[in-house]
């Protein structure tokens, strides 16, 4: 078995287990290259007894939260912490798992098998090594986002190890091309970019000035990059969230030659070089099989053309990609990804057969991940509880406390 370490430390409130595990870059070789996957283990002094809840965080590619108390934590935390230990995972290339960064050396062709190698389906195959480590017979799991998608595959490839499952705004499409998840994804954005409208009418004109500063190289980031019109667009990705509609805003009423809107501006873009399997596995991230041949691309609507100021979301495009100075350099190996066939994350009758109590929370009016596609998904699994959710954002697993307490209701019933 690979090697595992632990430390442990102790804060005022907190015991903090920090747990390092080999594990092989493919699972499909188990004898070649190895990572280290992280893990950072959260309990309460008096709680080191409790289960493991583990939480995996939206993405891809995103590391978990940094725990703390209140009034920093976010507010599943101490409700969580109440009847589990919280198992925190940094997905594959993220955090203090062995980074993804721009892959100097390789041919494209290399990078983009490197990057084929953290989807969903390594990310759980890793989950079970640690719990192997940890000799946890069964554990929880908590999805958020992307997190959920992750939770499925658990449930489509290593059931036995999951006492029950909580999704909040991730369930993904099982079976269905990407082309229907992305076409579905462009139509709440358009209904978004609307409300927006109608609560700030002026901030339209405000962008579309903007957007031919930005047509003359005249709008900067921080670092000097030109921002160019199809690379702002993105910025609606912060639409779905309680608070985007205010940050972009806010953004909007600064002054462009300002330090503060060049950071804010920063802050807002959802792709960079921090986080690049968001960017170029994104799409992949959607794929049960098939090819993705950039849908965001190909699939953007007839409104979206003639209306360059209608924003877009988690949309990469090849113009977007070329702006970004850290990502264009893996512009081929994307190229090579789009064209890739991959293989089936979730096993349809693994999931009818499924036996492991389930919750969800599917935000009625998610941009992120359709409600219908959700709901389809979800009755494919008999023990799947769902709560089609009207009043909270993308973001509402971090933003109230309540949904957590609902989901663990619904899961316990």
């Amino acid at each position: 078995m690979s090697d595992h370490r632990r430390t442990t430390y102790r804060t005022p409130d907190l015991v903090l287990v920090e747990h390092e595990v080999d594990a092989p870059l493919d699972h499909d070789r188990p004898d070649g290259p190895r990572i280290m996957v992280f893990a950072r283990e959260v309990a309460d002094p008096a709680g080191l007894d409790k289960p493991f809840l583990v939480y995996l965080q939206g993405g891809p590619g995103s590391e978990a939260p940094r725990p703390t108390r209140r009034p920093t934590a976010p507010a599943w935390l101490d409700r969580a912490l109440q009847d589990y230990r919280v198992l925190m995972l940094d997905q594959r290339g993220t955090g203090r798992s062995t980074p993804v960064g721009a892959l100097p050396g390789m041919t494209p062709r290399q990078q983009a098998d490197h990057l084929a190698l953290f989807r969903a389906d390594a990310i759980v195959a890793d989950a079970e090594l640690l719990r192997l480590h940890l000799g946890v017979d069964r554990w929880s799991v908590l999805g958020q986002s992307f997190g959920g998608f992750t939770a499925l595959r658990y449930l489509s490839a290593a059931p036995e190890g999951l006492r029950e499952v909580l999704f909040t705004g991730g369930v993904p499409p099982v079976g269905r091309p990407i082309d229907d998840v992305y076409a579905a994804t462009y139509q709440a954005m358009l209904a978004r970019n609307h409300a927006y409208d109608e609560r700030y009418p002026r901030d339209r004109q405000r962008i579309a000035d903007l957007m031919r500063r930005m047509d003359a190289g005249e709008v900067t980031l921080p670092n000097g990059d030109p921002v160019g019109a199809a690379r702002f667009r993105q910025v609606g990705a912060a639409l779905g969230m309680s608070d985007g509609a205010e940050r972009l805003h806010y953004l909007l009423e600064l002054d462009e030659d300002s330090p503060a809107f060049r950071h804010d501006l920063a802050a807002l873009l959802p792709f960079g070089a921090r986080n690049p399997i968001y960017a170029l596995l994104q799409e992949a991230c959607y794929a049960d099989g098939g090819r993705t041949r950039w849908a965001a691309e190909r699939l953007l609507p007839q409104a979206f053309r003639e209306d360059r100021t209608l924003l877009t979301a988690e949309h990469l495009t090849h113009a977007s990609l070329a702006e970004d100075r850290d990502l264009a350099p893996l512009a081929e190996a994307t190229d090579l990804l789009a064209e890739r066939s991959w293989p089936r994350l979730y096993d349809e009758d693994a999931l009818r057969a499924c036996r492991v109590p389930c919750a969800a929370a599917i935000y009625a009016n998610d941009p992120y991940v359709d409600r219908e596609l959700s709901l389809e998904t979800a009755a494919l699994v008999p023990t799947m509880r769902t709560w089609v959710d009207p009043d909270h954002e993308h973001n509402g697993l971090r933003a109230d406390v309540g949904v957590l307490d609902r989901l663990l209701s619904m899961v316990r019933r």
